[in-house]
């Protein structure tokens, strides 16, 4: 676009259902568009709309729908990861772009879970509503629990998510150790663990660390990162907490872990699949018969500071397509934007 020439005016197609809820905010954002909210509407009868789109918003795309998205300029993720998105299928025209805003919910949710798995929170609570007042006053053989402050906390990645874990862990005097996959690249600000190593400093962080947190994308390289051997090489009083994605984690392998007492307990986050009848929570393995497991629906991140946060990135990204200006947080460049 030239300099001084008035802004488009474009067709915007939502099809997420959780962003098309904050659709006033939006709106507001970008006023001057188009905005058609089609998250309840079956894909086959949206095709046209998102054919005619300048741009996509949406959580998941399949390939048959990212091929029927011929006009538009930018596809934006209205989270963080763009694995459910045909990214692949898209036309060559389409930027893609994704926005965040959830490091720290996700963060407090394990601290939350961290705290609950060390004091035994939920089989302490279910004993005492069962009648059973167990502490080591009344039942000499009652654990006593450690405080975080002589924990070591290790972090399975270091992005935004392990980046505000390892400042709220700090927070609370626990020892971090951690790994990524460019263990050279500068620390995030606030951020400084005893060590960082590479991918292939995994099975140390394993044998040191008390509690292991899983924060990496979900991609052909970590799918599996966790599973039998990995589970072994930690300790026996040793907890996962998993808020990456559910296979980054071998299922049967932490099944298998858990109900055998190889490791002392798990918080699980995120699962590996969709819930449906008869499979919710949605995994392979009877999680949610053990004693020694968090489990919750994938909904670390979803605080209300999450998405109207997230508004804020896609609208203004509506407004720099219209203008031509700078995409924020893009994935995939575009060849007219």
């Amino acid at each position: 676009m030239v300099a001084g020439a008035s802004a488009e005016v474009l067709d915007v197609v939502v099809t997420d259902p959780i962003i098309g809820t904050y659709a006033e905010k939006l709106v507001a954002g970008a006023p001057s568009h188009r905005w058609k909210f089609l998250a309840d509407v079956p894909v086959a009868e949206r095709a046209a709309d998102l054919a005619n789109a300048d741009v996509v918003v949406c959580s998941r795309m399949s390939p048959e729908e990212a091929r029927t998205v011929s006009s538009a300029r930018l596809v934006h993720v209205t989270g963080a990861g763009v694995d459910r998105v045909a990214v692949a299928d898209l036309p060559a025209s389409a930027a893609v772009a994704n926005t965040f805003h959830h490091a720290r919910p996700i963060a407090e949710h394990v601290m939350m879970t961290t705290l609950a798995l060390v004091r035994r929170l939920l089989p302490t609570d279910r004993d005492l509503r069962g009648g059973t007042w167990r502490t080591i006053l009344t039942d000499p053989t009652a654990p006593l629990h450690p405080t975080l402050d002589t924990m070591t906390i290790g972090l399975v990645g270091l992005g935004t998510i392990g980046a505000e874990t390892a400042r709220l862990a700090t927070g609370f005097g626990m020892d971090v150790i951690a790994v990524r996959h460019r263990p050279e690249a500068p620390l995030p600000e606030g951020v400084a663990p005893r060590w960082v190593g590479g991918d292939g400093d995994l099975p140390r962080l394993l044998a040191e660390a008390d509690v292991v947190v899983v924060t990496v994308p979900l991609s052909a390289a970590t799918e599996g990162l966790i599973g039998s051997a990995e589970l072994a090489a930690m300790k026996e009083t040793a907890f996962l907490v998993n808020v990456a994605r559910g296979p980054v984690v071998d299922q049967a392998a932490l099944y298998a872990a858990l109900a055998g007492g190889s490791i002392a307990g798990a918080a699980i986050d995120v699962w590996w699949g969709a819930p449906e009848p008869g499979r919710t929570p949605p995994a392979d393995f009877p999680f949610a018969e053990l004693d020694n497991a968090i489990l919750t629906p994938h909904y670390s991140g979803l605080a209300s500071s999450t998405f109207e946060r997230r508004v804020l990135d896609i609208a203004a990204n509506v407004e720099a397509v219209a203008s031509g200006s700078a995409l924020r947080n893009r994935v995939r460049p575009g060849v007219t934007v």
